[in-house]
């Protein structure tokens, strides 16, 4: 067995992985049927898709040849830090922390938040466009979510609301 991209494959035996544990996870829901679903139906279903696809793309790597073999690089830890930093940092700028006595600081907060940390992750960071961009995702999120669906959360941290 030759493998002709090795990018393709590890990719490829990623989603296999995935796919199969989903798939394998949604097995412990009732599954019901394509007319009565079940909990289980959409996850086994998304998870068999995905092996498929993994699949795929596994058997791509090896019958398809690339130039250069596309060598697997270092992994990239920058935006991996600051993807799963932005995250956490919205949950708690969301919610706060009472143990520690962080008040929640609401959604647009969390939302700017969130855009101006997981922006770090790129090659490139322009300011502007980072804040025009959480804006119109803040107010996005608030006709979505405030608005249309009628979730209550704070909106706007409470030293400014009161």
């Amino acid at each position: 067995m030759n493998i002709k991209s090795q990018k393709d494959f590890v990719s490829g035996l990623m989603f296999l992985t995935l796919g199969v544990g989903f798939a394998w996870g949604a097995t412990s829901y009732t599954i019901g049927a394509a007319a009565r679903m079940g909990p289980g139906y959409f996850p086994m279903l998304l998870g068999g898709m995905l092996a498929i696809f993994g699949a795929v793309i596994m058997l791509y790597s090896l019958v398809v040849e690339t130039p250069s073999g596309e060598k697997i690089g270092g992994f990239a830890w920058r935006p991996v830090v600051y993807i799963l930093g932005s995250n956490v940092a919205f949950g708690i700028l969301l919610g706060g922390l009472p143990k520690l006595g962080l008040a929640p600081m609401g959604l647009i907060v969390a939302i700017f938040g969130l855009t101006l940390i997981s922006a770090k992750a790129g090659s490139e960071f322009k300011l502007k466009e980072v804040l025009m961009l959480a804006a119109g995702l803040s107010v996005m999120s608030y006709f979505a979510f405030i608005k249309l669906l009628n979730l209550q959360m704070l909106v706007w941290p409470t030293f400014i609301t009161g």
